[in-house]
This record gives C-alpha cells, sequence and structure tokens, in this order.
C-alpha cells in the first residue's frame, strides 16, 4: 500500500510538472498568478487549471481529470470539446468511463480507424452529455439503430452530425433522429447505403429546416424523390455531395431568393442539372446562381 502511494503521489507530480511546462513556456518556473507562486498541483486554482488544460492535447487533460476530486469536478464541468480519435484500443471502455465526468461537452470526436464503439458507449453519452452539439461517429461499423435512438433523445441540440462509414444504421432509426435533431446544420451520410434513402431524405426535408451541408457520397439508394424533398424543405442548404448517387436522374435547386413570398406561381424549386440515362446533358437548365456547390465528380466532363 505504501509502495502504491508513492507511485500515485510520483504521477501525481508528473502530471502537475508537465500542466506547468505548458503553463509556464518550459521555463521551469513556478506558476505566478496575481503574484502569488504556485509550487504544488494541489495549490492550483481552478480557473488556472482549466485554462492550462485548454492548451494541452486531450490525453494529458483525461490524466489531469483523474489527479484529485477538485481536479475532475473542475475538468469535468469545463470540458467542452474532446477527441478520442487518438485511441486505438478500448475506445468503448473509456468512452464508458469519461461520459459520467464531462458531462459538459458541446463538441466530441469518435472517429475510428479500428473499429471500437458499440451501442451501450452511445447510450452512456445520450444520458450524460446532453450538450453536445458535434457529435462524429465516422466507421461506427459496431454500432446498430440502437445507438440512433438513444442520441435521438439525447442531443436535443446537436447541429453537426457525422455517422459516414456507419451501414449498419437503418433508414427507419435516421428518420426517428429527424424527429427529434431539428437543429441540424451539417450532416454526413457518405457510404450509409441502408439509412440514406429518400424515404429519410423526405424526413430531413420535413424536419431539418436549418440543414446548410450534406454529404451523401455513394448512397446508391438515393433518388429524385429524396432530393426534391431537400429543395422544399431545406431553404438554407449550401452545399451537397450527390458522388455515386447513380439513380439520381435530374438535380434540383433553392433559388437563392426562395424566401421571397413573391416569387412567380411560388415556385421555389427550379431544375439545376438535368440529364438523360445516356448522360446528355441540358446546359440549358444549368444556373449556377441557384445554389452554391453541388459536388459530383463522378460527372467530371459535366461542363465539357
Amino acid at each position: 500500500m505504501i509502495a502504491e502511494a508513492k507511485v500515485r503521489s510520483e504521477d501525481l507530480n508528473l502530471c502537475f510538472e508537465k500542466l506547468m511546462m505548458v503553463a509556464t513556456g518550459n521555463s521551469g518556473e513556478g506558476v505566478k498568478m496575481k503574484g502569488v507562486v504556485i509550487p504544488e498541483w494541489k495549490n492550483i486554482p481552478m480557473e488556472l487549471l482549466l485554462r492550462i488544460v485548454s492548451l494541452v492535447d486531450d490525453r494529458t487533460a483525461i490524466v489531469a481529470s483523474g489527479v484529485c476530486s477538485g481536479w475532475r469536478d473542475a475538468i469535468g464541468l469545463g470540458l467542452t470539446q474532446l477527441s478520442l480519435s487518438w485511441c486505438e484500443k478500448n475506445m468503448n471502455n473509456l468512452v464508458l468511463s469519461l461520459a459520467p465526468k464531462f458531462t459538459k461537452l458541446q463538441t466530441l470526436i469518435l472517429r475510428q480507424g479500428n473499429t471500437q464503439l458499440e451501442d451501450n458507449a452511445i447510450e452512456t453519452i445520450a444520458n450524460f452529455c446532453h450538450d453536445l452539439q458535434d457529435l462524429d461517429l465516422s466507421r461506427s461499423f459496431k454500432l446498430s439503430d440502437c445507438s440512433l435512438y438513444a442520441l435521438a433523445h439525447g442531443y436535443p441540440n446537436l447541429t453537426k452530425f457525422n455517422i459516414s462509414g456507419c451501414t449498419s444504421f437503418s433508414d427507419e432509426a435516421l428518420v426517428y433522429v429527424t424527429n427529434f435533431c431539428q437543429k441540424l446544420k451539417i450532416l454526413n451520410l457518405c457510404g450509409c447505403v441502408k439509412a440514406a434513402t429518400d424515404r429519410a431524405l423526405q424526413a430531413i426535408g420535413r424536419n431539418c429546416n436549418m440543414l446548410q451541408t450534406l454529404n451523401l457520397g455513394w448512397c446508391e439508394n438515393v433518388g429524385d424523390l429524396g432530393v426534391m424533398s431537400l429543395a422544399y424543405g431545406c431553404p438554407d442548404l449550401r452545399c451537397l455531395d450527390l458522388c455515386g448517387c447513380v439513380r439520381i436522374t435530374a438535380f434540383y435547386a433553392l433559388r437563392r431568393d426562395s424566401c421571397n413570398d413573391n416569387l412567380v406561381n411560388g415556385q421555389h424549386l427550379v431544375p439545376m442539372v438535368a440529364y438523360k440515362p445516356n448522360f446528355k446533358i441540358m446546359h440549358s437548365y444549368l444556373n449556377m446562381d441557384t445554389v452554391y456547390l453541388l459536388t459530383l465528380s463522378w460527372l467530371s466532363y459535366i461542363f465539357s
């Protein structure tokens, strides 16, 4: 027990020294705050602690949160951004451990190289982190619809959501999410073949009227009906990626003046690009004033 306590004390001192190096610019001197020198980690004010934590990497911030109950509470209430993308093993257990402590997170990046996250981690986040606005779950191959149902109730203020590469999600679950997360502005569904369907896009157009950016790359179940629903329901849509959406036969975009109630015949929807199955482009339908950005890399010869 004495040996463990000694090791624990040494670990705390090392953590403090690392944080102090950041705060003092590696000068090696004690931290000064309003004329007071802070020689030990036990004496550091919470305000200064949060300022220092904002300068270090996420791993160090996590270590610092385990120093003592005071540091844990301060960092837990003050930390608003966290990325665990560096974690190549045991990310799921790490999320289960951190979510109850970091309840004020607004940005959480859980992008994975190796598939690790499971539904219980997302459910835990949904139970504790209700302030989340930006969530990245890209390449979470193990997650099921249970995760989407959980986050729909847990993140009412979500504005940026990335589930690219999450091939297990269904369109039914995505529709459910749109009923609750109606503040979405940026949504990445690239590669979500099962989730991104015309039915899901109809729900997005109906519920997510603040949407500005949508990535539907390689979502081969998206068709004309879904894109038209976006055009009618998302007046602020500025960037749309339809790369690889092979079922679309005509593209539509909102006019920039679609908010004008005096539009002739109320026609807010205008064809931007229309093409036949043989890929002959009807240039007369192209009007770049009607859209901010449309990504169609698989039609690279469109203007040739």
